[in-house]
């Protein structure tokens, strides 16, 4: 990197300005990865026009096929370069920002507390609460500075496939609230002599109370373990794709890995929203017992959490052929496949969600006999036809043994598809 080679020379290093977008240091890896993208487009435009094609490839277009895939593939690991380096400078500053957030709550609640006080007086509740919001924020802004490179108090949030964790930040809330609840408590319990208030104090912890509360504590804190046990047996299982994210987004949190609206975590997301700024109501309202949240409503995050666990059961899949068909030019006759030939192979699920990038769209490879042959990229305007979800157009190389043979399409997220045998004629 520049910046790492000033620190090494003689020379003082030449500070970046506030607009820098070289792409090479913190400052522009944002700026510098967008340009990367608009350059890459364009770059993709051109080629899917023809524009740019060296004469010494174009006489042929098998060459110009594979030429093109080649610029685009190493152009489009640039740009993943990029957007690497880009999404850790986003999480350090994340992490930042997340410490300033905590800081900037407490004051909003003690200024809050000061401006409901007018009029009525300043009690030992609202002494109970500034005092718990601090104690819970001290821990929590310490442990957002040391995992500052992981993005801080989202660190713990985001799962193997550096997406937010729906079920994680779910849990997170609860047992965010359950804590301060408690919190608040301890802290009235410890600043009341008289006897018959502390009694009351203490019935404020019963299941009576806290009922409602420990359900759906329990049930966010459940459905987080089963997620990620069941997930992860599915990966290994060969009967889930994943593919890792550039960053973490808020937007993970509602949508599925290829960022189209998910009902499943929408629908868990908002139920428990609501369910949280009722116990948050109910615990202002009544801060001397825990939040009395009613059974109904339990009930309803419990029917919310059944929904989201099913629908993470039963999504994804691997990639699977349904038929294999050889490419015949108009004019041409029909033949068996000989090598040389093009396949199009029709199926499902060989562009995982989230692999929608050129970079992961270049790791998608087709296994004919022993020999791997990578997809190749053909750009069209504003996209690419090949590789797609459902189709799939490679060469049979020469490398490959007549006779019988069995084809198997690989993923970018590294899942195999089934065999289905072809027969390649001499």
């Amino acid at each position: 990197m520049a910046v790492e080679a000033s620190r090494g020379s003689a020379a003082p290093a030449t500070p970046h300005a506030s607009d820098c977008t070289c792409g090479d240091c913190p400052v522009g890896a944002g700026p510098g990865y967008r340009r990367a993208v608009e350059a890459f487009r364009r770059r993709r435009d051109d080629l899917a026009s023809g524009t740019g094609i060296p004469e010494a490839v174009a006489y042929s277009p098998e060459a110009t096929r594979q030429w093109i895939s080649d610029e685009l593939t190493r152009s489009a690991r640039e740009v993943s370069e990029r957007a690497q380096l880009a999404g850790s400078v986003w999480l350090a500053r994340t992490a930042v920002r997340s410490v300033a957030v905590i800081c900037s709550s407490v004051v909003a609640l003690l200024l809050g507390q000061a401006l409901t006080a007018v009029g009525t007086g300043w009690t030992l509740s609202r002494t109970a609460g500034l005092l718990a919001a601090v104690l819970l924020a001290v821990p929590l802004a310490s442990t957002a500075w040391l995992h500052r490179a992981r993005g801080g108090v989202l660190a713990p949030l985001v799962g193997e496939d550096n997406r937010l964790s729906t079920s994680r930040a779910v849990s997170a809330a609860w047992l965010l609230l359950a804590g301060y609840a408690v919190l608040v408590l301890a802290v009235t319990l410890a600043g009341t002599g008289d006897a018959e208030r502390r009694a009351a104090l203490l019935d404020g912890f019963d299941v009576a109370h806290g009922g409602g509360l420990l359900t759906a504590v329990a049930l966010s804190c459940a459905v987080t373990v089963w997620v990620r046990h069941t997930v992860a047996t599915r990966v290994r299982g060969f009967r889930m794709q994943k593919v890792r994210a550039a960053r973490p987004r808020a937007t993970d949190l509602l949508t599925d890995d290829g960022r189209r609206g998910s009902f499943p975590d929408a629908q868990y997301v908002l139920v428990n929203a609501a369910a949280l700024a009722l116990a948050a109501t109910r615990l202002a309202r009544h801060p001397d017992e825990l939040p009395d949240l009613p059974w109904a409503v339990a009930l309803l995050v419990a029917v919310s959490a059944l929904t989201y666990v099913a629908a993470k059961y039963t999504e994804g899949g691997r990639p699977v052929i349904q038929s294999i068909v050889r490419v015949r030019e108009p004019g041409e006759l029909h033949a068996p496949i000989r090598h040389g030939d093009e396949l199009e192979i029709r199926g499902s699920g060989f562009v995982p969600a989230g692999a929608e990038s050129a970079d992961r769209l270049a790791e998608t490879v087709v296994r004919i006999g022993g020999v791997h042959v990578p997809v190749p990229l053909v750009p069209v305007a504003g996209g690419f036809s090949c590789p797609s979800d459902t189709r799939l157009t490679v060469p049979v190389p020469a490398e490959v043994d007549a006779g019988r043979v069995d084809v198997r399409v690989i993923t970018a997220a590294g899942t195999e598809s089934g065999a289905y045998t072809i027969s390649v004629s001499d």
